[in-house]
């Protein structure tokens, strides 16, 4: 294989929309305007988890006078069925409901969940599904997710986000709206929100790790307090 050749497939894997998907990158102004399209892409990771399950797809049926809803999501079908749980289908049934009161902020996000059963009751088999499920999940478009990093093109920042460092990645991977601050939040999201159709709605809850924190401390102090200033490093 020739140089040329070489560059030619790399350059149409790299062109290609499903690379291009995965590793879009923008302005804090064009992720906003990405989330007044598409809300959801700003959901927690218990109510992307509970989406991924039930956009999978479910069934109902009666077990001795007990309506039971059975989740095709653990067929593991994208898989040919190979991590398959069968017949938990109660106790799967108890876990995504779980997961939606999490997913719904009743206080079960704040708990945690313990997986209780013999030896070869697939509890590892269900947690390495619901891994690799969103792993997977991630890279479609409806369970697209996006974080931020810090930028300092031009080297004007004096070594802030480390010496000879131009851009500084989310260590946790969070959440831009988090970098709107407390006070601002009620009023972005109600924004965001107006003209929404659907059920979802934004809440930007949480805060940003210590080292985004100092950083957004540092550039705020840098410019005098202009937010737009400071968003413009990312």
């Amino acid at each position: 294989m020739t140089t040329s050749n070489l560059k030619s497939i790399v350059g149409a894997w790299q062109n290609s929309s499903s690379v291009a998907k995965l590793h879009w990158s923008g302005s804090f102004e064009d992720y906003l305007q990405m989330v007044k399209k598409n809300p959801k892409i700003t959901r927690n990771s218990f109510q992307r988890m509970f989406d991924m399950i039930v956009e999978t797809g479910c069934e109902e049926y009666v077990d001795f006078k007990k309506q039971v809803v059975r989740y095709k999501f653990f067929d593991d079908a994208a898989n040919n069925g190979k991590d398959a749980v069968f017949g938990l289908d109660i106790a799967l049934m108890k876990l995504v409901n779980v997961l939606k009161a999490a997913a719904l902020g009743y206080g079960t996000e704040k708990r945690v969940i313990l997986l209780h059963g013999p030896v070869g009751s697939a509890k590892s088999t269900i947690c390495r599904m619901l891994k690799k499920g969103l792993e997977a999940y991630s890279k479609t478009d409806a369970g697209a997710l996006y974080t931020f990093e810090w930028v300092d093109e031009k080297g004007d920042l004096d070594g802030l986000l480390g010496k000879a460092v131009r851009v500084f990645p989310s260590p946790m991977h969070e959440e831009p709206l988090l970098l709107f601050p407390e006070e601002l939040r009620n009023q972005i999201a109600e924004d965001l929100n107006r003209g929404q159709e659907g059920d979802y709605r934004i809440k930007i809850e949480g805060e940003l790790s210590p080292p985004s924190r100092y950083i957004f401390k540092s550039l705020m102090d840098r410019y005098g307090g202009d937010l737009m200033k400071v968003l413009s490093h990312v």
